[in-house]
């Protein structure tokens, strides 16, 4: 995080939040040694007594680091959103010291595009780094509960959208500390808009591809057609026309999954799911998605003060 390199508005706005850019390589290089001694520990595993191996208590602690760092990465574009909007944008606006930015030959675009510049910078690159050391633990227990590929958390922490959701955060950020001009409100704004808009487009994500469709004979199970590795989004029964009834339709009426009255003509199960080839998809095109938002909120900003210089 040198400054030697930067000049003008760039090198003002590093110095002046040197320390917590710092934070960022300090947080990824305490995670990344972390990971990897957690990975080596759990490595090992223990012969049980009928010379069956169990997993150590290495993994269990590994398991447990990767749950609460999954959960926990999805706040960080609400942190990145918080303090670019706070610190960096509103503060200045409030103390009224970005005037004397203006005084040294700096136009106001200049102005909000080194804040800019310098906190997506950091936050692309810390983003790609925590998103590396997550995949790096995630690997040693992926598949297993509570670590399957769709699940809230594992998801978002590796793959790039967790990337564009702090690009996310960097633009909602300049944008509402220009509106606010006050830094703890534009801080409490910016992270509730952040986290708005990961919570909508969490609900609609399953929502982008159309899920496969299996079935299978009566009384077979809905779970012969679905690969271990999919994301269930719906199962019920088939009548012969094709007709979709709710699962427990037969066990109301007879107590018995397996068994159902004849005039309901049940014929087979159904089973719709997002197979594992959705992950990849999914995720660039809802990135692509958050990214388009951050570019409306970053052309909002620049013109805004471009108009509040007018």
């Amino acid at each position: 995080m040198s400054d030697l390199a930067l000049k003008g508005p760039y090198w003002v706005a590093v110095r002046q939040h040197r320390r917590a850019l710092w934070t960022v390589p300090a947080v990824v290089a305490a995670a990344l040694a972390g990971v990897v001694a957690l990975r080596a520990w759990a490595g090992s595993v223990d012969p049980g007594e009928f010379g069956v191996a169990w997993p150590n208590d290495g993994y269990s602690l590994l398991r447990l680091c990767m749950q609460y760092a999954g959960k926990g990465l999805l706040f960080l574009p609400l942190l990145v959103g918080a303090f670019v909007a706070g610190p960096m944008t509103a503060r200045e606006l409030e103390s009224g010291t970005w005037r004397l930015a203006l005084t040294q030959s700096t136009t106001p675009k200049a102005w909000l595009g080194s804040k800019v510049a310098v906190a997506a910078t950091v936050s692309l690159l810390g983003a790609v780094a925590l998103t590396g050391v997550y995949r790096l633990g995630w690997a040693r227990v992926t598949g297993t509960y509570r670590f399957h590929w769709a699940d809230r958390g594992t998801y978002e922490t590796s793959g790039p959208v967790l990337v564009a959701y702090c690009l996310l955060g960097v633009a909602l950020g300049v944008l509402v500390g220009q509106l606010v001009r006050r830094t703890l409100a534009a801080m409490a704004l910016t992270g509730a808009l952040t986290g708005l808009v990961m919570l909508g487009l969490g609900a609609l994500r399953w929502s982008i591809l159309p899920v496969q469709t299996g079935t299978v004979p009566f009384p077979g199970q809905a779970s012969q057609v679905i690969p271990s590795s999919a994301l269930m989004m719906d199962t019920g029964l088939l009548t012969s026309t094709g007709e979709r009834l709710p699962e427990y339709a037969c066990f109301e009426r007879t107590h018995d999954m397996g068994v159902c009255p004849a005039d309901m003509d049940v014929t087979g199960w159904y089973a719709e799911f997002h197979p594992v080839s959705h992950y990849w998809p999914t995720q660039l095109i809802e990135s692509s998605l958050i990214l388009v938002l951050a570019g409306v909120a970053l052309f909002a900003a620049f013109r805004l003060v471009g108009a509040r210089r007018a």
